[in-house]
């Protein structure tokens, strides 16, 4: 991860939660004040997140010391003590709410990743994140689906070439889609392309593209598609695919199954700072 723009996401963050100062902190507690507290995993989870955790505080205050005992991509059980804090106590609890979001989210993202690659077990199907991301946020959960076990799909638009609909109707068709790109983009640039139909997908494999992506397709046709493709390329799935169908797209044959699900949508994991 860029270290620079995580650090200006993490202290936009601590502003925009902190303001002019936590005044019901500072009301109770002198600056001498020091407290010990853990953090309790109130469900199994995949840790993701830990240094970002960490650096909200650093950059809140030096004197804090966080111990994790487990690593990002650990598996935690539920009712965990899975690490300490101690220090001036304003600092924790002005923290406490930023750290945890980013360290709840991320841990979400990684869980539920790594119950989809759990899915496709035994397959050679890969799980691949989406651009559906929180905006602003793309480098963190980007990273959090690595941790959970998936795989990178293009970072922006400026990563990879990617032919949908609207391209295709306004450039003509596939083949004159292919063509401009390769006219205007270097040839280490990878292009993919989303098609709807078989007859487009025998084009897209003519034309010779990287990976071609197959929306929205029943079964049947994503196994014909499947056949004509015949290994010439990759082929992925892609859209707000359910936790209950990767396992059937990943036995049709599909090299990628690509889920907005486990980023935009993802439910964050409950992990609670206990002061003792």
């Amino acid at each position: 991860m860029n270290n620079l723009v995580v650090e200006e996401l993490i202290r936009q963050a601590l502003k925009e939660d902190i303001g002019a100062g936590d005044i019901t902190s500072q009301a109770i507690f002198t600056d001498d004040h020091y407290s010990e507290g853990y953090l309790l995993a109130k469900e199994e989870l995949v840790l993701a997140g830990k240094d970002i955790f960490s650096r909200v505080y650093s950059l809140l205050d030096r004197q804090i010391k966080i111990a994790f005992r487990y690593n990002d991509g650990d598996k935690i059980p539920s009712g965990e003590k899975f690490a300490i804090l101690k220090g001036p106590t304003r600092s924790l609890l002005s923290g406490e709410k930023v750290a945890l979001n980013f360290l709840q989210r991320m841990s979400g993202i990684a869980t539920e990743t790594w119950r989809f690659v759990q899915a496709v077990g035994g397959t050679a199907a890969i799980i691949a994140h989406t651009r559906r991301t929180t905006p602003g946020l793309r480098i963190l959960e980007r990273y959090a689906v690595k941790v959970g076990g998936g795989k990178s799909h293009r970072y922006g638009l400026d990563y990879m070439a990617l032919i949908k609909d609207n391209h295709i109707q306004a450039a003509g068709g596939i083949t004159q889609a292919v063509e401009k790109i390769r006219q205007q983009l270097s040839p280490f640039v990878k292009i993919e392309i989303e098609v709807e139909t078989l007859d487009q997908v025998r084009e897209a494999v003519t034309a010779g593209v990287d990976v071609i992506m197959l929306g929205n397709m029943s079964d049947t046709m994503l196994e014909q598609a499947v056949a004509i493709v015949d290994k010439q390329t990759l082929v992925e799935v892609s859209g707000n695919i359910p936790i209950e169908r990767v396992s059937e797209l990943a036995a049709l044959g599909v090299d990628i199954i690509s889920s907005g699900l486990i980023t935009h949508s993802v439910r964050a994991v409950d992990i609670s700072i206990k002061l003792q």
